[in-house]
């Protein structure tokens, strides 16, 4: 039995949903709500299995109503269902933790499969968002690399010190003592606005330093 919690300030299709989930083996609904104002608790109450989440409400907004849920609860799974297709509504409620995004001319008997598909562990959206998600991504520059003033000399250390090189095989490799090589992870540390070996290599990583 998939139990469903829904947040849908429409009353007629929260009724619609009410009895169309209902209706059919194997889904139930716990509760219905026009606004996602005490989510946490209700959550917390029906302990739902899936949460189908308008974004337009009043009061609270279905993306705030998420991010409230999401604070103390990363288990339940939260789809979006809405008529808002754009890029901006998208990103939000997939940054906010939704585990999938559908749109409210989504024929009935899809949205079931969806919601099974969720309560599975999948991440179920509309074939236009998925669409459109796909090209958000393509879009994504890379950022480009930054050096934060490492001297060549910095960069070849910071390069050991990824490889997971000790001070000493540094030191070896580069025919310097091992105070040089700490002066220089001193340096590095400091323009790197870092204070460990990890958070060095972190940041080489993510920033493309080396």
């Amino acid at each position: 039995m998939i139990t469903v919690l829904i947040y849908e300030d429409n009353p007629q299709l929260r009724e619609g949903l009410t009895m169309l989930i209902d209706g059919t083996e194997g889904y139930r609904v716990a509760a219905a709500y026009r606004s996602p104002v005490n989510a946490v608790e209700e959550v917390e109450a029906w302990k739902p299995d899936v949460i189908l989440m308008d974004i337009d409400m009043p009061g609270m907004t279905g993306i705030e109503g998420l991010r409230l849920i999401r604070q103390g609860n990363q288990d339940v799974k939260v789809l979006m269902l809405t008529v808002f297709e754009d890029n901006h509504h998208v990103f939000e409620a997939l940054k906010a933790g939704a585990n999938g995004y559908l749109l409210k001319k989504t024929p009935p008997a899809r949205l079931l499969e969806y919601i099974a598909e969720a309560a599975s562990g999948g991440a179920p959206m509309s074939a236009t968002i998925a669409t459109q998600v796909l090209k958000m991504f393509s879009e994504i520059q890379a950022p480009k690399s930054a050096d934060y003033n490492l001297s060549d000399r910095e960069k070849e250390v910071l390069q050991r010190l990824v490889n997971g090189d000790s001070y000493k095989m540094i030191a070896s490799a580069l025919f310097i003592s091992i105070d040089t090589v700490r002066s220089h992870i001193k340096k590095i540390y400091e323009k790197l606005h870092v204070n460990s070996k990890s958070e060095a290599v972190a940041k080489a990583f993510t920033n493309r330093i080396v």
